[in-house]
């Protein structure tokens, strides 16, 4: 968390208000990030103006006249617009100030997140990343081939971001269970017609979360402020336990590669 879908969500509201705008300036309260904030970010944007807003796999790339600041928002971090006189709250650590009088501020409590300076479209964090799932690069026939003689679970494959970028461990519990796959079969023992199945689901998982603004279940609110809605259409993720919504037999959990997994014994097999 933040995932694909909350980062586009960020992507598409903050877009409209920044684009075309200049930057008068930035303040940087806290610095110590997951990696530490570009030294002398005030003069690098001062007077810059933003010409585009775009994302790739879960960084935002917001574009200017004289390079690109690539923010990832971490485990809590947002980015939202508001007003540059709005009293910051404790985790609000950095503030890119409009020439409007409203700012985009950047509030996260873990620290996680980071702001790299680009000066051309290659970066050792976007290098060598797979397709984006809702591109048409993204294919089960694509899926199949790389797939195959793999030992890693299908969850994991679909998880790595070698494979396909911003399928988080969210929308790919949702995804394994939409397509009925058991999320411990090995990637390389699934026939191309499940794969095409699987991509279809997830496609239809993460178009679904962006329309509702992505799933916040702990902090995250998208470019305006607002929370995801996406929690209230979760099939099995957070439900174990809980009956499953197809066919009522008790959801299941397992745990792969540190993280939680939860499945349908039934429907996913």
């Amino acid at each position: 968390m933040p995932e694909l879908p909350e980062v586009e969500t960020t992507c598409r509201g903050i877009a409209p208000h920044i684009i075309g705008q200049a930057v008068s300036s930035v303040t940087v309260r806290e610095a110590r990030l997951r990696w530490p904030v570009p030294p002398k970010l005030n003069q690098i944007l001062a007077g810059a103006q933003f010409c585009g807003v775009s994302r790739r796999a879960k960084y935002l790339l917001l574009e200017t006249d004289r390079g690109t600041l690539m923010v990832h928002l971490g485990m809590s971090g947002s980015l939202r617009i508001m007003p540059a006189d709005a009293p910051p709250l404790f985790h609000d650590h950095i503030d890119i100030v409009l020439a409007d009088g409203r700012c985009l501020r950047y509030h996260d409590p873990r620290r996680f997140g980071s702001f790299h300076w680009l000066l051309q479209s290659s970066h050792p964090l976007l290098d060598n990343l797979g397709p984006e799932p809702l591109s048409d690069a993204f294919s089960g026939a694509y899926l199949y081939q790389l797939g195959r003689k793999r030992r890693a679970s299908v969850k994991q494959f679909i998880m790595d971001g070698k494979v396909v970028v911003g399928v988080g461990n969210i929308y790919a519990n949702e995804a394994l269970f939409m397509a009925g796959i058991h999320p411990a079969r090995a990637a390389g023992r699934i026939a191309q017609a499940r794969y095409e199945k699987l991509v279809l689901s997830i496609k239809q998982v993460l178009a679904d979360a962006i329309r509702q603004g992505g799933t916040t279940l702990r902090d995250f609110v998208g470019g305006d402020g607002s929370p995801g809605y996406f929690a209230q259409q979760l099939q099995v993720y957070g439900r174990h336990g809980l009956p499953c919504r197809v066919c009522h037999a008790p959801l299941r959990e397992i745990r792969q590669g540190g993280r939680s997994t939860v499945l349908c014994p039934n429907c996913q097999r």
